[in-house]
């Protein structure tokens, strides 16, 4: 019987081990397809389609070497000569050891806000000869609802790349020593609301002293950038600065970059160029420009709420009515989708041109860009070419806030509201009726505008999303800087500051001043689009002539006007020529060639005038021979001009066919023209 009962017990000490081994091996097994099942479903991506998007291609892709294919898509050639160079120029000293003290910065504001605040808290930072404390941005504090594992600066950019990337400019250190910390908690530190654009010596007469007396100053930034765009000419160095900032020091956290890595990668998947369009229209930009007619419903009276809420705080010192067509007609207003979707078209690019929407936000929603998805079957954002538990993956761990959304009032609710309405005689008072729910949310029905003079408080619902389109813009942002061809519907924000469509500029002028950036004049494009508002669809040959010239002027115009006109409120929408070096063509080192005349003009005007060092990177230009050609590119070409027109199957915009008798008319005007 003993005999037995042990025989029974090491078989089920077997079966135990066993066991354990067996969970052992799946629980590894778990860990191992985790580990590699990123690269895998990477790799199965590459093979097959599993978001939203599903390419619609019919035209034959343009050879690179055809005119037209330079004409929509290649290099500017009167700006390849400009490249970028941001390393000092002179004797430049590394920071001190010993410093004048702390400098703790909070930023408020959106992406383009913070972006240029933190360079301009750097460019501060190292003329004050002060230690910069790794700046706090407020829009991603966790009592708002976001992920605890990110704190503050890290939420949107990487942290340990920001201070090795300026180690050689400025000490930089995470946090405030702890009997600072203490002081600070205590507010027992001197704080600053640092004016916009504030000149250097504000900081001089003003910081300085404080910084000096006390071993630590705060700095508080809400207007997105805290020193004047220009600078004496003895601080240039300062410019070059932000620039290393913003292009070098700014990378954004790693899975933000590899989440926009991977959306640019799908873009590029089927071969073509693509476009990105930044339509700009925020609520709180038509606002501030007085664009509420752009909208026929309650969008129109959200728009004008808000310009009234900016009038009462002194941000907007016009009338509340401004009369939008008169706007439109100055060019103060946005472009709209439509108009942009009509210019390209107008321009040469086909129906299935790839066109990104970039922005964390289009007021009116996606039926604002219908117009363009009639116009282009290829019209994509960061949601069409991503799942939904990717974008949740950059997210990070948050809580979960279901019970926090608005919910449909309950049905006793509006029982209880009848019988209030409806009750008989009162021979005293009734209480009052039940307290309407909070049921609107941000894309849906606004129900407080009829109500109240007073927008209600954001819920944490809002309040995360708002951080999330931090996010948001950091992948458009990274997508629209390496696009082929880049457009904005607007270059002003809510504060009449140059917007997130002006960083792109700026970033595409300082990174590769030859890539294609439309910067259209938009009271010239309003102009044009008016003169024929009645026949949009089927316009004549000069007007085509006309939208085609005015926009590859615009590729060179409208550069120079940013330097006069733009480069005043933002230096990173237009870090030229302070970033940049002038690399001699072989056409300008060669004895044989003649140097074009175009081309020393245009860097006269952008002021480029700093040789690059001998070290850069040469590499072959094209010949002055291909220059020529691509500039003398005619447009009024018929290949790219029966684009406009010409329409397949359910993809025709103006609703009616163009016949082949009518494109062979338009071909011969056009040989009657040369």
């Amino acid at each position: 019987m003993k005999e037995g009962k042990a025989v029974l017990k090491s078989k089920m000490k077997c079966i135990g081990l066993v066991g354990l081994v067996l969970s052992a091996f799946s629980l590894f097994l778990h860990f191992l397809l985790a580990r590699f099942t990123e690269h895998g479903f990477s790799d199965y991506q590459s093979s097959i389609t599993i978001f939203s998007w599903r390419p619609i291609f019919e035209t034959s892709d343009l050879s690179r070497t055809s005119p037209l294919y330079r004409r929509l898509w290649g290099p500017v050639g009167q700006l390849e000569s400009i490249h970028p160079h941001a390393n000092p120029r002179g004797y430049y000293a590394g920071p001190s050891a010993q410093t004048n003290g702390y400098i703790f910065v909070r930023i408020q504001g959106g992406f383009h806000e913070i972006r240029s605040s933190i360079c301009d808290v750097v460019a501060v930072s190292r003329f004050l000869n002060a230690t910069l404390v790794v700046p706090e941005i407020q829009q991603t504090t966790s009592k708002k609802g976001i992920s605890s594992q990110f704190k503050s600066f890290a939420y949107l950019y990487n942290e340990e790349t920001f201070m090795a990337a300026l180690a050689k400019d400025v000490n930089i250190v995470k946090t405030l020593p702890k009997s600072l910390k203490s002081a600070r908690r205590n507010k027992e530190i001197p704080v600053f609301r640092v004016p916009y654009a504030a000149s250097p010596y504000y900081y001089l007469h003003n910081v300085l002293p404080i910084l000096i007396k006390h071993s630590v100053v705060e700095l508080v930034v809400s207007d997105g950038g805290c020193l004047q765009a220009i600078l004496p000419p003895h601080l240039e160095e300062y410019q070059s600065l932000r620039c290393r900032v913003a292009f070098h020091a700014l990378k954004f956290r790693q899975d933000v970059q590899d989440l926009a890595t991977k959306i640019l990668h799908r873009l590029r998947a089927p071969g073509r160029p693509f476009i990105a369009f930044d339509p700009g229209m925020t609520r709180d930009a038509l606002a501030y420009h007085g664009c509420s007619e752009l909208f026929q419903d309650v969008h129109a009276e959200l728009i004008q709420h808000r310009r009234a809420w900016m009038r009462k705080r002194g941000i907007i010192k016009g009338q509340l009515s401004v009369n939008s067509a008169k706007q439109r007609l100055k060019g103060s207003c946005p472009l709209t989708p439509e108009e942009v979707g009509i210019l390209l078209r107008a321009y040469g690019y086909s129906w299935d041109t790839i066109i990104y929407v970039s922005g964390g936000e289009v007021f009116g929603g996606q039926r604002t860009l219908i117009p363009l998805h009639g116009m282009f079957e290829n019209v994509v954002d960061r949601t069409s070419l991503s799942t939904s538990w990717e974008l949740s993956g950059i997210y990070g761990r948050e809580a979960n806030l279901d019970e926090n959304y608005p919910r449909a009032p309950p049905a006793q609710v509006e029982t209880k509201l009848d019988a209030w309405e409806n009750s008989g005689p009162r021979p005293r008072p009734l209480p009052p009726p039940p307290a309407r729910p909070k049921t609107y949310n941000i894309e849906g029905w606004w129900g407080w505008v009829a109500e109240s003079d007073n927008e209600p408080e954001s819920t944490v619902v809002e309040l995360r999303t708002n951080a999330h389109k931090l996010l948001w813009e950091a992948i458009d942002y990274t997508v629209a800087v390496e696009a082929d061809v880049f457009i904005p519907g607007f270059d002003r924000d809510g504060k009449g500051h140059p917007n997130f469509a002006s960083l792109v500029m700026g970033h595409r002028l300082y990174q590769s001043a030859a890539s294609k950036t439309y910067r259209p004049n938009r009271k010239e494009v309003v102009r044009l689009l008016d003169e024929i508002r009645g026949h949009i669809y089927h316009a004549n040959h000069s007007w085509l002539t006309s939208v085609r010239r005015h926009l590859r002027s615009s590729l060179i115009d409208g550069l120079i006007e940013a330097l006069n006109k733009s480069k005043s409120s933002s230096f990173l929408s237009h870090p030229v020529p302070e970033c940049s070096c002038l690399r001699p063509d072989s056409s300008e080192t060669s004895s044989n060639v003649s140097t074009p005349s175009a081309h020393p003009q245009v860097h006269a005007a952008l002021r480029v005038a700093h040789r690059c060092p001998a070290w850069m990177d040469s590499e072959k230009d094209l010949s002055s021979k291909e220059k020529d050609n691509e500039e003398a590119i005619d447009e009024n070409d018929p290949v790219s001009s029966r684009l406009f027109f010409q329409h397949t199957g359910s993809h025709d915009v103006g609703g009616e066919d163009i016949t082949l008798k009518e494109e062979s008319q338009f071909e011969d005007q056009e040989e009657d023209g040369d």
